[in-house]
């Protein structure tokens, strides 16, 4: 059964001929704007971050311009998926892979506005020469919504369901850390209240990398949609009843 399957899947792809390949090298191309996307977007929110640890202003200002890239990358993405949607009529999951790729483009285009505003905090809280900022925390929430980004973009990439979950239930371990960073922040202005202003870059600093974690629980819970043809978000799934049961988060 299966060879007479495959047999007719060649003689589908032969009949179709060069606008199938065609079709399929499209496919590829969007597929590894969007790598080339996910890789920058990575970058930028490491640069970001050692930025504002290291407190050198030159990683800042890099982080700052290499924004523009980003968007341009949205942009052709963008363009090459409503192409394949208007022109090929793709069905079932390259229809889902399409239309999945251009949310994802804007949640990427998005982690690099996360970047920037993290490399604005590293600016000016180098000019206060301040040392309030919880480098722990943030260490580990950097590394961990990196992380996120990278597994999600490989389920959704792998059409890989089950990684797409787990990069989902990572995400309240950066919700429990961003807690941390605002109790610690807190405490130092209550003894210090001339802190406040670096206390409130060092959160929003935080609160950055908690949004860069949520973006990629977004890509996380397209991968599932893709993979499955189910909808997650918003607990969806649950409210239905058909939820698998819960994937252990990675450590």
């Amino acid at each position: 059964m299966s060879s007479d399957i495959e047999r007719a899947a060649i003689e589908a792809e032969a009949a179709a001929g060069p606008a199938f390949r065609h079709f399929h090298e499209q496919l590829r191309d969007l597929k590894e704007r969007l790598l080339e996307m996910s890789e920058r977007a990575e970058s930028l929110v490491e640069q970001a971050v050692d930025a504002l640890l290291l407190r050198d202003a030159s990683k800042a200002e890099a982080v700052i311009l290499g924004d523009h890239q980003m968007d341009a990358l949205e942009l052709e993405v963008e363009h090459l998926a409503i192409s394949l949607l208007a022109l090929q009529q793709p069905m079932a999951r390259d229809l889902r892979f399409i239309i999945s790729t251009i949310k994802i483009s804007s949640d990427l285009e998005r982690v690099g506005d996360h970047a920037v505003n993290i490399a604005q905090s590293a600016l000016r809280l180098a000019q206060l020469r301040s040392g309030i900022v919880p480098v722990p925390e943030i260490e580990d929430m950097a590394r961990r919504a990196r992380r996120m980004l990278s597994d999600a973009l490989d389920a959704f990439i792998r059409a890989d369901g089950a990684l797409g979950r787990a990069v989902c239930g990572m995400d309240d371990q950066v919700d429990a850390l961003n807690d941390s960073v605002f109790r610690i922040v807190i405490t130092h202005v209550m003894e210090d209240p001339k802190a406040i202003t670096a206390a409130l870059e060092a959160f929003l600093v935080s609160r950055n990398l908690e949004r860069v974690a949520d973006l990629a629980t977004n890509i996380g819970e397209d991968a599932v949609y893709l993979a499955e043809g189910k909808q997650i978000k918003h607990n969806f799934e649950e409210r239905r009843g058909d939820a698998p049961s819960a994937p252990r988060a990675a450590p």
